[in-house]
């Protein structure tokens, strides 16, 4: 397996843009550390599958993005509403089940939209994302203003029915698609290798003659480099593309995981790869960001959640009343 063919730089990005970067990275393990920590202090229910570990993959496509383009998303969907510019306020409140959540707390941990930011929202059956992901690029296509739509899912995705459909539809439509493969090694506790026969899921792209890349999901920059050139021809009417970023989630496939699939020694050489001390000594190093712009925004994000938590805690739960409301049939 070949990632790199040059070391990626930090030149195509402003100062401005990098700060942007390291505090969405920065929130993203943040809010999913603070989770599991009010899982573990009984203060949150519900069924939670956290994202830390994978922030250079979300955050080194979102970038790309703007409001206009659209992200579908997985049952492991913090990550991506974070880098897509969702309010971690109302992110938390849904989380609570509070009537001032993002889907008025009616979706919880696993179904959070916003369409606002372009966020289709995440989606609690693997694979169900990507035909909606190839919908949403139907619909860009035809407004013709060069919108992009992308999808996230995971390797374990990429042996359901409806990945193979719709990259072919896709491609046959020449569709301004980017898919995203997170291949974290794992379908719940199955290593990939035990249920799938290739071993860069990127290989599959070829059976569709769909443009390929193969990323560094621990390297930011990596990760951005690669999807920019994916996005970049689904813009332009070049189609879509297929790029795996292969990354590592920290926390089990869900909080409370016991993690027995796996051993100490594989997580730690992982967790040497960290993607946010790898990104603060690029920039450091290129001497954009300082330790006191980054001790600064670690200082803002951790002051955000807190402040999320309270509101999201005093906040109502919906009314009754609207038990039929934002639901297709209400009879």
């Amino acid at each position: 397996m070949v990632i790199d063919e040059k070391e990626p730089t930090t030149a195509a990005l402003t100062r401005e843009e990098l700060r942007l970067v390291y505090r969405r990275m920065r929130a993203i393990r943040d809010f999913e550390e603070k989770l599991a920590e009010l899982v573990s202090q009984g203060t949150l229910a519900g069924f939670l599958h956290l994202y830390a570990g994978e922030e250079a993959v979300a955050v080194g496509v979102s970038t790309h993005l703007g409001d206009g383009d659209f992200v579908n998303s997985t049952h492991r969907g913090h990550g991506h509403c974070i880098a897509k510019g969702v309010d971690m306020g109302g992110m938390m409140a849904e989380l609570f089940g509070r009537s001032t959540g993002t889907c008025r707390g009616k979706g919880g941990s696993m179904h959070i939209a916003d369409l606002d930011r372009g966020m289709v929202g995440a989606n609690g059956i693997v694979g169900a994302g990507i035909p909606l992901t190839t919908g949403a690029a139907l619909t860009l296509q035809h407004r013709g203003e060069g919108g992009v739509s992308v999808g996230f899912f995971g390797d374990g995705a990429t042996n359901q029915g409806s990945f193979h459909e719709s990259l072919n539809l896709a491609k046959v439509w020449n569709l301004p698609a980017v898919y995203v493969i997170e291949n974290n090694l794992y379908g719940e506790a199955s290593p990939m290798e035990y249920v799938t026969a290739v071993l860069d899921l990127a290989d599959r792209g070829a059976a569709y003659h769909m443009p390929t890349l193969i990323a560094d999901g621990m390297d930011f920059f990596d990760v951005y480099e690669k999807a920019g050139e994916a996005i970049a021809r689904a813009r332009d009417g070049g189609g879509p593309s297929l790029v795996e970023c292969k990354t590592y989630r920290y926390f089990g496939h869900y909080v409370g995981d016991p993690m027995t699939y796996r051993s100490e020694e594989e997580t730690e050489e992982w967790r040497r790869r960290d993607p946010l001390p790898r990104f603060a000594a690029k920039v450091l190093e290129a001497g954009i960001l300082s330790e006191a712009d980054m001790s600064s925004i670690d200082s803002e994000v951790e002051q955000e959640i807190e402040s999320a938590v309270e509101a999201a805690e005093a906040a109502p739960l919906p009314d009754p009343a609207e038990l039929f409301t934002d639901v297709y049939v209400n009879q």
